[in-house]
């Protein structure tokens, strides 16, 4: 025994330290001593698993008052979240960063030893008259390559309980690892907690990612997105970790899409908040098989991919049974679903965009909630919040993918960029090769957050890979791996860039519908298997007119005319030609990186001058070659 677990006896009644036991890895041991005699709590709840645990941690969500089942639907929880905890906040979510080491300027840091002084003490005692649960996790399927071992220690019941919809269990998996096993650790309070069972000090929070220890810390949060260590926190180690051993760990979705004859291929995609990714992982028709977080590996050539989890902590903003059947049926159903910072009244909850009248009062996140009612701001309070959000398994959504728990993962066929690009791009196109596509679709993702008809006053916001945030090695060598990983590959998947925010220069008006985005994805599946030509132009290969109509009459049900295909797929040199300039600009001012992005976005302007040298500013598709 060694001295962790000596130490861990004072503090543990015998059934939780006989549980302890099993696990044969000291730095487990260590971690939750060092967690317990930080945060000094009450007493300490490991959890192994089992049916009665789990069972004991969803009805303590409850007693705690973190979550009610006063609804009507057998199965649903709601939790309200602090009127100032409602998303991720930048601010206070830092890499701590040792000193003489790079990360991005685009990044948050602080200095390591500065921030651990800073978070351990406000943890110091946060957990006083309060049980610290023990969760044990895996990050990928059991038993996988694809396996990342974790585990948090977190003073929330809602917490304990979000993390098994979201992730595997993994005490079985911690009871075999061996020593030196490279683990994630969270180390979360909620902190002091007011009548209505809400953190009180919200003015310190704090959310800091320590990459030498693989620990992830977080203090006077409640937000899942900032509590459940696993998310975007864990990302962050988790790509250090793939830059070292050579594979990808990325912000993807991942569909199954069936094409014809019973095919079914599988085609990943990033796109940041608000640019279609949700609503492109659930198309009618089609299997989900990841909505947020994958890693991707190299295996014997071929592109293999997992879940990270097996759980949607989703934006249920705008779902509505028109727009989202699928989803709208699930969260209607009987099942496990925690609801948060929606509006609840009479028995049932209520957010925005469901598609009916929402009641003019009832309970969310600032209490008792009334038509007008204002925080301390002055600031009207919505009835629910715009990043209101449920949690459920996967395996509940009629559409979920067979292979979803496969431990050898699925081939990936194809990968999207989509961005909310308002003026530049066409809504879909493939690029010539792995390495285009990395820099002239990824590297080059941005998202305009206004849109001005006349000049340049459109707000540009570059997000690399729409995982910019998460980087936590130096953005250049993030996408230097990236390239390299694909030149590796004997089978590599397309690239493919997607826009489904493009607007008529002149009036404005949106050239998609939010249906369309279905035909473009039909058309990837096409393209990866070798079923359809495309047209070459200065930025990728895009669709002929011919095989879009057929598809949007096959899949919509719409009549497809050549104005619009013109509208859609006119190339827009100058613009191309600014948003070329934005990136390059932007990239200019990193440090350490790789001359190809440099050169791919040259050659892509180079080509784009000797096309408007040729046909001008505005050029119509069918003026380019068919290819292949």
């Amino acid at each position: 025994m060694n001295s962790f677990l000596e130490t861990l006896k004072q503090y543990l009644s015998a059934s939780e330290f006989e549980k302890l036991l099993k696990i044969p890895n000291s730095d487990v041991h260590k971690f939750i001593l060092e967690s317990i005699e930080l945060c000094k709590p009450k007493d300490v709840y490991i959890c192994s698993d089992t049916p009665d645990e789990i069972a004991h941690i969803k009805n303590m969500a409850i007693v705690s008052r973190e979550e009610s089942a006063a609804l009507l639907i057998p199965g649903h929880t709601y939790h309200f979240d602090g009127i100032n905890d409602q998303g991720r906040d930048r601010e206070v979510t830092k890499f701590l960063v040792p000193k003489g080491e790079y990360l991005s300027p685009a990044l948050n840091q602080i200095e390591r030893n500065e921030g651990l002084q800073e978070v351990l003490g406000l943890l110091k005692g946060a957990m006083e008259g309060k049980t610290m649960i023990v969760r044990f996790l895996t990050l990928g399927p059991a038993d996988s390559i694809f396996t990342i071992p974790c585990m948090e220690c977190t003073d929330s019941w809602y917490v304990a309980h979000s993390v098994d919809l979201l992730y595997r269990k993994g005490y079985k998996t911690f009871c075999k690892i061996p020593e030196g096993t490279q683990i994630f650790k969270t180390l979360h309070s909620a902190g002091k907690l007011d009548e209505n069972v809400v953190s009180v000090d919200y003015d310190k929070k704090r959310i800091y990612i320590d990459y030498i220890e693989d620990t992830v810390y977080s203090v006077n949060v409640q937000y899942a997105g900032n509590s459940v260590g696993f998310k975007k926190l864990a990302l962050r180690l988790a790509i250090r970790k793939a830059h070292k051993e050579g594979w990808l760990a990325e912000h993807f979705m991942a569909i199954g899409v069936k094409g014809p004859n019973g095919r079914k291929t599988y085609l990943a995609g990033a796109f940041p908040s608000a640019c279609g990714k949700t609503s492109t992982a659930m198309l009618p028709g089609e299997t989900i098989f990841a909505d947020d977080l994958m890693y991707i590996r190299n295996v014997n050539g071929e592109c293999r991919a997992v879940n990270v989890e097996r759980g949607i902590f989703g934006i249920i903003q705008d779902i509505n049974p028109q727009d989202d059947p699928l989803i709208w049926q699930t969260l209607t159903s009987p099942g496990e679903i925690i609801f948060s910072n929606v509006l609840v009244k009479d028995g049932r909850t209520w957010w925005l965009g469901m598609g009916c009248d929402i009641p003019t009062e009832g309970f969310n996140f600032s209490g008792h909630w009334y038509k007008g009612k204002k925080d301390e701001e002055g600031n009207e309070i919505p009835p629910a919040h715009k990043n209101a959000r449920y949690t459920v398994a996967l395996s509940a959504l009629p559409n979920c993918d067979i292979e979803l728990e496969n431990p050898e993962g699925i081939i990936l066929s194809g990968i999207m960029f989509g961005g909310r690009d308002y003026r530049a791009y066409v809504p879909v196109q493939q690029s010539y090769d792995w390495t285009h596509g990395v820099v002239a679709y990824g590297a080059a993702l941005e998202t305009e957050t206004t849109f001005a008809i006349v000049g340049q006053e459109g707000k540009y916001e570059i997000n690399v890979m729409s995982i910019q945030d998460f980087v936590s090695i130096p953005l250049g060598e993030y996408v230097a791996n990236y390239v390299q990983f694909g030149k590796n590959l004997s089978k590599v998947p397309f690239i493919f860039g997607v826009n489904y925010f493009l607007k008529d220069l002149q009036t404005g008006e949106f050239l998609n519908s939010r249906r369309d985005k279905h035909i473009w994805v039909k058309w990837m599946e096409l393209r990866v298997n070798n079923d359809v030509k495309a047209r070459k132009t200065p930025t990728g290969l895009i669709p002929l007119y011919e095989d879009l109509v057929g598809l949007f009459q096959s899949v919509l049900n719409k009549t497809y005319s050549k104005e619009d295909y013109i509208k859609q797929f006119t190339i827009r040199v100058p613009e191309n030609l600014l948003k070329i300039e934005r990136v390059t600009n932007f990239w200019s001012k990193e440090e350490n990186v790789p001359s190809v992005i440099f050169e791919v976005l040259e050659a892509q302007k180079q080509r784009l001058l000797e096309a408007k040298a040729k046909f001008g500013d505005y050029i119509s598709p069918e003026l380019f070659e068919i290819v292949d």
